[in-house]
This record gives C-alpha cells, structure tokens and sequence, in this order.
C-alpha cells in the first residue's frame, strides 16, 4: 500500500464510482475532489477541486452504458487535466466501449475502436489501462503505451477455490473466435477443451451447433470476454446439455447484460454465471445465478507498478 504522500491523485466520472474507490482504498490513496454533472442542456461539465499540477493523475472510467455520456466524460476530465499540467495522465478503462467495431466487416462500415483510441490521444492521454480487449490487436490501435490486463487469472481462481479442476470437467469456448481464451482458462484449471462450432448449412436456415469434444456427463465452463445479450452463451449451453453436459456454468470478464440478457439468463440451463465488475450491476440486472468477482487488487497493482515504474506483466499470470 503506498504511503498518503505519493505523488499520485485518483479521479473517477460516473461510470463506475464504486470500483475507482475500492481501487482507491487498496492502494492507500483517498479519491480526488472532482464533480462531473450536466448543463441543462446536457453537456458534460466537469470541475477539479484540487490541484494536479505535476501529479501522475489516474482517471478510472470503463465506457460502458450510457457509452457515449461516459466517453465524453472520460475525454473532457482527459482535457481538464492536461490544460491543468498534469504530470503524467493514464486513462483506466477496465471496459473499452466500441472494441466490437476492431475492422471492416463490410463496405463503408466504420473502425469505432480505432476512432476511439485516437479520441483518447488527442485529449491528451499519456498512457491507457484496460482489461480484456474484445480484440487484443486493438492495442495496436494506439500510438500510446496500453497496459493490457487479463481477466482469466481472476475467473480462473474463482473456480478453482470452488475445485472445478481435472477430467470431471470441460472448459468450452462458445465459438471459434474465444479459442485462445478458453485454451488459456483450460490450462489453469487443468481441463480438456470443447468448442462450439456455429454453421447455417443454407439461407433461412437455423444455425447447426456441433461440439468438437466430449462434455457427456462432465460439468462444463462456457468462457468469454464479455456478456451483451447473452444469446452466444445460452444457445451454447442448451447444445451442451443436449450433449449430455451434466452441468453448465460460464463465465465473462465483463458483464454488458444489455436488452433480454436477464430473462435469457434466468431461463436458462446456466447454473451459474460469473462476472467481474469492470461494468457495474445494477439492481434491476442482479440475479441470484450471477456473481461478481472484483478486478479492485489487479488494477491497483498495475496502477501501483506503473507509477513506481515497475513492470506490469508480471499481473498476467
């Protein structure tokens, strides 16, 4: 924990104030004295009450829903910092909004990841701190440093604690793009690997799901990076029950959970589903089957160890 007298200040917009202060509270360092409110006409107006001249100033905001209030927020504190002569400026964004918009997947279509990176450079960002990129090659996105943290040693020791490990159990990528991710989350947990392979054989057509690997009777772990309208997670557990999966639980870094994700959810064979609280969960979305994990140790650590100057990569196992 570091001593009151650091030379590091911590703000938060309203995104998520719970977590910044958790983040606050390990590290040993209060909250900055800052106020992000509208204009009556509903722009963002945002006030430092303290001075941050010369600090290294840690701005905790995930752009999540409302996405584009948040990353306006995060963009004028970003500004209002840099005019006030801050030190060094690190934007942590546990959840970086529009990374599903990483490339061109059809003409004229735009690149929101890229946009968004830019966004955060021009305001005067001096390095970012995310979590679970929906792309890791966003990263590449920026042409500042990204400290890019990873969400499964955190889900992975929620199980483990629990003794989800061996041949009793299977870790299932719900598709072919969360691969890497499951394999990574398998070799932790000591467990095969099953994947979801989604095809329509022709148009009008339901989609086909075939499991490559054996989940009869085994209980079963659907992993990915994060949970939008859950459609992905529930179709994948009805086809591994259908496949004779004894049990079927599922886990994400973050917790979108927008449109019908919670009457999805609640209907479904998903005994459990675990999440983190990079996004936060609000009452109405909160489930007696979801558990929050919270990403609070890691990013004061990172933001610990990129003050003093110290490597970050040493948090990814």
């Amino acid at each position: 924990m570091m001593s009151r007298s650091t030379n590091i200040k911590i703000f938060t917009g309203n995104a998520n104030p719970i977590l910044a202060k958790e983040i606050a509270d390990h590290i040993g360092v209060p909250m900055g004295d800052c106020l992000v409110t509208t204009f009556s006409d509903g722009e963002i107006s945002v006030n430092f009450f303290e001075t941050v001249r010369g600090f290294d100033v840690f701005i905790i905001q995930p752009t999540c829903a409302p996405v584009n209030n948040n990353l306006m927020e995060l963009l004028i504190m970003i500004d209002a910092c840099k005019r006030a002569s801050a030190g060094m400026i690190t934007a942590v964004v546990p959840y970086y909004g529009y990374a599903r918009q990483d490339r061109k997947a059809k003409a004229r279509d735009p690149i929101t990841a890229k946009l968004v990176a830019d966004l955060l450079s021009k305001a005067g960002a001096d390095r970012v701190l995310t979590m679970d990129l929906h792309a890791a090659q966003i990263q590449g996105f920026f042409d500042i440093p990204v400290d890019h943290l990873l969400g499964v040693p955190i889900l992975a020791q929620y199980f483990l604690e629990r003794d989800f490990a061996g041949d009793d159990l299977v870790v299932v990528s719900p598709d072919l793009g969360s691969v890497t991710r499951a394999r990574g989350f398998a070799h932790k947990l000591d467990a095969p690997l099953a994947i979801i392979d989604k095809r329509r054989p022709k148009a009008n057509v339901a989609e086909v799901m075939n499991i490559i690997g054996d989940v009869k009777g085994k209980r079963t772990i659907l992993i990915d990076d994060l949970v939008d309208t859950a459609g992905t997670l529930v179709e994948g557990a009805a086809a591994l029950v259908n496949n004779g999966a004894k049990e079927v639980y599922a886990c994400a870094t973050h917790g979108v959970l927008s449109g019908p994700a919670i009457e999805r959810l609640q209907n479904s064979a998903i005994k459990e589903l675990v999440i983190t609280n990079t996004i936060p969960l609000l009452p109405e979305k909160q489930l007696d089957k979801i558990k929050v994990l919270s990403v609070a140790p890691l990013f004061s650590e990172a933001i610990e160890r990129i003050y003093e100057h110290l490597p970050v990569s040493v948090l990814f196992d």
